[in-house]
């Protein structure tokens, strides 16, 4: 399974649950010049990830224990995971998955069955565009991020996950699920890395949205609202009059919005 020890050898980890698949892909990436590694699910592929650093990773999407939307969110979420480029493959071909895999990170999306020729060229394609990276960018490659504390990872992923669906959040339990914990972690996690809860970074969140939206576009007052996840205008200017002690429109109209950042200040210990 292992090809070679030498350090210029592109390494690859395989996630997926089935045996066959592995099989597959490992007797395809044989045939060329890199060193492969597998794991049976999202969460031993994550562990992986962090103690070999491969340089890609194809990501099965249904998986028992731990899914790939789940183990990638993670990924890009942990300093030390967050560069290495993920290639989804997956069954399901719908433009729904597809769009997710992309959207929390993935590199590409492959449907099964895939041509092994289309993926051994994707896999070249992403991995020569991580090697000119850095001379791109007129620059050593940087040392290897350390990884992150783990609990402080889950929350990071929850955050981009709450702030990349601000206009139809899943409920608590689905949010937390999505970044492989349960809702009690979740809640207790927030509390410690945030002095929040995970209801009041969602209003948190859905306040500085809506003020950068105020300040950077001339989208309407109830499409904001609609945007970041209030049921109409008036809850909106309700809360933000709250938080901002001026209505939405106010702020606007005020010079605010063009001018000084007008950010909701941070929100320490308010529960």
């Amino acid at each position: 399974m292992y090809l070679s020890s030498d350090a210029n050898v592109r390494k690859i980890l395989i996630v997926d649950d089935s045996a066959f698949e592995q099989r597959m892909l490992v007797d395809l990436l044989s045939e060329m010049p890199y060193r492969v590694s597998v794991a049976f699910n999202g969460l031993q592929g994550y562990q992986l990830a962090l103690s070999q650093q491969p340089d890609l990773i194809l990501l099965d999407v249904r998986m028992p224990s731990m899914d790939g939307y789940t183990c990638c969110r993670l990924l890009k979420a942990n300093p030390a995971t967050h560069d290495i480029p993920v290639i989804f493959l997956s069954g399901a071909d719908a433009a729904e998955d597809r769009i997710m895999g992309l959207s929390i990170g993935g590199v590409d999306f492959v449907s099964k069955p895939f041509t092994p020729g289309e993926l051994a060229a994707r896999i070249h394609v992403h991995l020569n565009l991580m090697r000119r990276a850095p001379k791109d960018a007129a620059e050593q490659p940087p040392a290897p991020a350390l990884p992150a504390n783990p609990d402080a990872v889950l929350v990071s992923a929850a955050k981009r996950l709450i702030a990349d669906n601000l206009a139809a959040l899943p409920s608590l339990s689905e949010i937390a699920r999505s970044v492989g914990t349960y809702r009690e972690k979740l809640s207790q996690l927030f509390r410690e890395q945030t002095g929040m809860t995970v209801f009041a970074f969602i209003r948190e969140e859905r306040i500085r949205r809506g003020v950068q939206l105020l300040r950077e576009t001339e989208i309407d007052v109830q499409d904001i609202a609609l945007l970041i996840g209030f049921n109409n205008a008036g809850n909106f200017a309700t809360a933000f009059r709250e938080r901002m002690g001026v209505t939405p429109s106010a702020y606007r109209a005020s010079g605010t919005a063009s001018g000084a950042p007008g950010s909701p200040p941070e929100e320490s210990g308010k529960k």
